[in-house]
């Protein structure tokens, strides 16, 4: 066992003092948490205790044992397990925090904080999620082995903490016995969380550009950390596209590499099939553990998390939970995402549990612990169906859009029928097919001008963009809206087709998946998807509020295969299909279920130059005339997931 540091002990007034004011000023909900912080133990903290790994590098490590009276209880104790990025001791809710691994130690947990490889205090060359498998693995062999372990390892994580936990149950850790899962977990991070449809999510360029200010090279060089702050992503996003060494983190060679690494592999090859981003490729091998899978309809990981959810329900015979909430990433505490807001019946706290704390403990007291505390008893399946509110401005200023809690016994949901809705050529969205004879509808896709990105599952994109619910229109808030900020609606390279208003209430809940047939005279190019909730105009919204549910694209030389991208020939015609994130909305009444067809939505995917060109190599941009066609031999439709009433 490695030397410890001096240890600490915190009492229990102490750290309850602590996390009361971590959630004051996080705005987390006050309700449960005396409950919360009433564990029977005072905690012992090991500081950077340092384990190694299979290779020698070691990782700095965080203990909290519970004790009574300054020592450590003499019986064994299950352990919480989270590896982080951002700092093992940070303050924030997204990352691990000292102050809630007390909250856990005190209710007899050992729990166990660990820095990723080249991140925070340990040792090592950081490359984005590809180490976290093997390094995972090895610290539980090291848990199980200690004196204060019992050999029962119970994981979580939110967002980079999830694909780090998800990683190594890809291997099948020892001693793993439960995990809960927050907005991550890669199930093909090929097909969401690092690219979509063929293109690349430019999260990950905004993301490595603020995590890079906190990596050590950067961090203890003045010249080097000044240098980086002065640059201006939102002047670099305005000139793409970029080259190796000439982009926004050519300061920071070691993150440069991976985006380019992760940007370059536009095919679908045995890059994307590494530990760490593709959990598809280790489902038989997965651990068989209880899981819970939390994502939300504005975050980058509900098709993650439902994949998962259902890939590992038919191969194990552990239980698999899943929620799915209105929020955006990691947001659970909220009742709202972007300019909307879903009510108080979205937070988290009070519907699913008291708050997220409380669902975790009483997740890890029941699969380590054995406490017979009903969780067994809980729906599979619990999601939020968004919709049924005023549409009107709350005292906060959002649209007052509602929503409701809905216990579900599988996913995808039984009563969901897939039913089409054809596109017709003069803007109609009609479950009737279009006529015999109709031209297609035609727009030119400028990448000089893209359709900017209003909300949407954008997680990590700040200063440049940020997810949620907007109305789609442009404004200076958003990155690439230009004066005099129309709707999207409006633009020219933006093909709305849209229902009468609805006679009566529809809901759809799960995947979105168009088939559209189109033509281009250039070799490659893309098509977007979005699915939009029209609101009738009201004294808040005199023209409406068009809101976002969820969008797609597709990389046209992907149309066939993932692996073995072909281009278009000019002018030919081809049926392809768009998949956008799941969902879930209640239409109302009056409204009219909208879907936006262009060829961008930027800086949220990358351009599509049109030219054919390698994929993150730069070079010349060409302007694309597309065409949608909507005729009945070529009839263009979006299938929805229709939810039948009893």
């Amino acid at each position: 066992m490695p030397e410890l540091s001096t240890p600490r002990t915190i009492g229990r007034r102490e750290f309850a003092l602590r996390f009361l004011q971590l959630a004051a000023a996080l705005a987390l909900p006050a309700r449960g948490f005396a409950d919360i912080v009433r564990g029977a133990f005072d905690v012992i903290v090991q500081r950077d205790v340092m384990v190694a790994m299979r290779d020698g590098v070691q990782m700095a490590t965080d203990i909290y044992l519970p004790a009574h009276n300054g020592k450590p209880l003499t019986q064994r104790a299950p352990v919480i397990l989270e590896r982080t990025p951002y700092g093992k001791s940070g303050k924030t809710r997204r990352h691990a925090s000292e102050e809630i691994a007390n909250i856990y130690a005190s209710h007899g947990y050992a729990v166990v904080f660990q820095d990723c490889r080249g991140r925070g205090n340990s040792q090592g060359e950081y490359v984005k999620y590809l180490s976290d498998g093997r390094d995972g693995y090895d610290t539980c062999a090291w848990i199980v082995k200690q004196a204060w372990s019992n050999g029962r390892i119970g994981t979580q994580g939110l967002s980079y903490g999830a694909h780090t936990t998800t990683a190594l149950a890809c291997l099948n850790a020892p001693g793993l016995a439960a995990m809960f899962i927050d907005s991550g977990g890669f199930a093909n991070a090929y097909q969401g969380g690092i690219r979509q449809g063929g293109a690349f999510e430019l999260k990950q360029v905004t993301w490595a550009f603020n995590a890079a200010l906190e990596a050590p090279e950067i961090r203890d060089d003045p010249v080097k950390r000044a240098a980086l702050q002065a640059v201006d992503i939102k002047e670099w996003f305005g000139r793409m596209p970029w080259k190796r060494g000439h982009s926004p983190l050519s300061l920071a060679p070691e993150y440069e590499s991976y985006v380019f690494d992760q940007w370059e592999h536009g095919v679908f090859d045995d890059y994307w099939q590494q530990v760490g981003i593709y959990a598809e490729g280790s489902y038989d091998r997965f651990s068989d553990v209880p899981v819970l899978w939390m994502s939300s309809w504005y975050d980058p990981y509900p098709r993650t998390a439902t994949d998962n959810y259902v890939a590992l329900t038919r191969r194990k015979r552990s239980p698999q939970r899943l929620i799915l909430g209105p929020w955006t990433h990691g947001n659970n505490h909220e009742t709202f995402a972007g300019d909307v807001d879903f009510g108080s019946a979205a937070q988290l706290a009070g519907n699913v549990a008291p708050d997220l704390l409380t669902l975790r403990l009483r997740w890890f007291d029941r699969w380590l612990k054995g406490e017979k505390n009903a969780v067994d008893n809980e729906p599979p399946v619990r999601i939020f169906v968004m919709g049924g509110g005023s549409g009107r401005k709350n005292v906060a200023g959002r649209m007052d859009h509602g929503g409701r809690w809905r216990d579900e016994k599988q996913w995808p949901i039984p009563a969901a029928v897939p039913t089409s809705f054809y596109l017709h050529g003069d803007g109609a969205l009609s479950e009737t097919a279009p006529p015999a004879k109709a031209p297609p509808r035609v727009y030119d896709y400028d990448p000089r001008h893209p359709v900017p990105t209003i909300g949407g599952t954008v997680t990590s994109g700040q200063p440049v963009m940020v997810g949620g619910a907007f109305d789609q229109r442009e404004s200076a808030a958003f990155f690439g809206s230009r004066a005099p900020y129309r709707s999207l609606a409006e633009r020219a390279d933006v093909l709305v087709f849209q229902t009468a208003p609805l006679a009566s209430d529809v809901e759809i809940t799960g995947a979105i998946e168009a088939e559209l047939w189109i033509a281009s005279n250039c070799p490659d190019t893309d098509f977007t998807i979005k699915l939009v909730d029209v609101y009738p105009p009201n004294e808040d919204y005199p023209q409406g509020y068009a809101m976002n549910l969820t969008d797609g694209i597709l990389r046209c030389r992907y149309r066939d295969s993932w692996e073995r991208p072909t281009p278009l020939t000019p002018g030919e015609t081809y049926r392809i299909k768009v998949t956008a994130f799941p969902t879930s909305n209640l239409f109302k009444r009056g409204h009219r279920i909208r879907l936006d067809v262009s060829s961008s939505n930027f800086p949220h995917f990358d351009l599509n130059l049109n030219t054919g060109a390698a994929e993150g190599a730069g070079g010349e941009m060409r302007v694309a005339t597309n065409r949608v066609f909507v005729d009945k031999e070529r009839a263009s439709r979006v299938v929805l997931p229709v939810i039948l009433k009893a």
